[in-house]
């Protein structure tokens, strides 16, 4: 069975700015919602570790998963995150 895409909602907020906030939208391939979330938690993870450590952020992994556009000082609360189905937009991703 192949995976589904999912999109994951991130409420994101500034810790330099208190009225800063917004959301991180990360979208990618899973066999849940779950594992959704999952991935997209260690995809920014691993893109904040590589920006903190003077490193490229990551490009996007072949399942769709990226955090290219993580930034420093904003703090992701992953608690409030929400995941739903995504169908892919033949603009954005070719096969």
């Amino acid at each position: 069975m192949d995976q589904l895409w999912f999109q994951v909602d991130v409420p994101i907020r500034s810790t330099d700015a208190p009225t800063g906030q917004g959301f991180h939208v990360l979208v990618g391939q899973a066999a849940s919602g779950s594992q959704a979330l999952s991935l997209a938690r260690a995809t920014c993870e691993a893109a904040l570790a590589a920006r903190s450590a003077g490193l490229a952020v990551p490009i996007r992994r072949p399942d769709g998963w990226g955090a290219r556009g993580v930034r420093p000082g904003w703090t992701h609360d992953w608690s409030a995150a929400t995941v739903a189905h995504w169908h892919c937009d033949s603009l954005l991703f070719t096969k």
